[in-house]
C-alpha cells in the first residue's frame, strides 16, 4: 500500500524518513495517534475472548514502575 498507511514496522529503514514527512505531528494529528494506539492495545490485550488478566496485568505492572520511578528520590531519602 501506500507509504503513507502504512504502520511504522512495516517501514523500511530508507523509506523512514518519507514515511515521517507523511505523519500528521499537529496537536489533533498527536492525540489521534495516541487513541488509534490505545484502541489497537485495548482490542490485543483486554477485549479478548478469552483471558483478558494479561493486558490488565500488564497495564498495573506498568503503572507500579512508572509510580516508583517518579517517587524513587522520595524513597531513596528515607533510607
Amino acid at each position: 500500500g501506500p507509504l503513507s498507511e502504512r504502520r511504522l514496522m512495516e517501514v523500511r529503514l530508507g523509506e523512514l524518513p518519507m514515511w515521517l514527512a507523511t505523519c500528521d505531528f499537529s496537536p489533533q494529528g498527536l492525540l489521534g495517534g495516541v487513541q488509534k494506539a490505545w484502541s489497537s492495545y485495548y482490542d490485543k490485550y483486554i477485549n479478548v475472548k478469552r483471558g483478558g488478566a494479561a493486558g490488565i496485568s500488564m497495564l498495573l505492572a506498568g503503572y507500579c514502575l512508572l509510580s516508583y520511578g517518579w517517587n524513587y528520590q522520595h524513597i531513596s531519602k528515607i533510607h
